[in-house]
């Protein structure tokens, strides 16, 4: 994003800087409501349960967001031997990325909806550039938290899609090797390696897929 300011293109940097602190607050928030409907209320205890970004936002992740392009929020703490159910720990990891599913399915189609309407406030470059880079944004931080590495949401995932031998294992080589392998590919990402492409080539690919208007 510091190109953006380089380029003197402050206003296009501001409103990807607002797309992604309100995408990522929604992410944040759906792992904490999920948590709290299926009997866990941890993050609601921590002031979680929340649509306010300062309660989500990590300032140091937020920067390397404008730094390097890559960054967090706060993860939302849960208690999985509160949930009611053995496989909720996966229903609230999924919970963030499908909020993120949701905002770009309703960006999307509001700004095709608007622009097809004819509403003068559509027409202008500002709501379209906002509503088509939230959509973007979305998917992407969809992608990316479903990569079952790490810290990330799909570590979560996986083991329940894999036979339960498997999923022990998985959980154990995550548990030593996960953070690593993961900093390594984003190391390799702002070294200028596209080990991250295809998460945008699969978001261009998905985003016909979700315009239904």
């Amino acid at each position: 994003m510091l190109e953006l300011l380089a380029r003197g293109e402050y206003t296009l940097f501001m409103v990807i800087l607002f797309a992604i602190v309100f995408s990522l607050t929604f992410h944040e928030f759906g792992h904490a409501l999920t948590a709290k409907l299926y009997g866990d209320d941890t993050a609601e205890k921590l002031g979680r349960l929340t649509l306010n970004p300062f309660s989500h936002i990590d300032p140091v992740g937020l920067l390397m967001v404008v730094m390097v392009g890559f960054g967090y929020a706060k993860p939302v703490p849960f208690t999985p031997r509160n949930l009611r159910y053995p496989w909720a720990s996966a229903v609230v990891a999924f919970a963030g990325p499908f909020m993120n599913l949701l905002l770009a399915v309703l960006a999307i189609n509001l700004y095709v909806w608007g622009a097809k309407s004819g509403i003068e406030f559509f027409q202008g470059p500002g709501p379209a550039t906002l509503l088509i880079y939230l959509a973007h944004i979305n998917l992407l931080l969809m992608l990316f938290n479903l990569i079952p590495l790490g810290p990330l949401d799909g570590h979560y995932i996986l083991p329940y899609f894999l036979p339960r031998s498997m999923g022990h294992r998985y959980q154990e080589l995550n548990a030593r090797y996960g953070v690593g392998v993961f900093l390594v590919l984003i190391g390799l990402s702002i070294m200028g390696l596209p080990i991250f492409r295809y998460l945008m080539d699969l978001s261009a690919s998905i985003m016909p897929l979700i315009t239904i208007v």
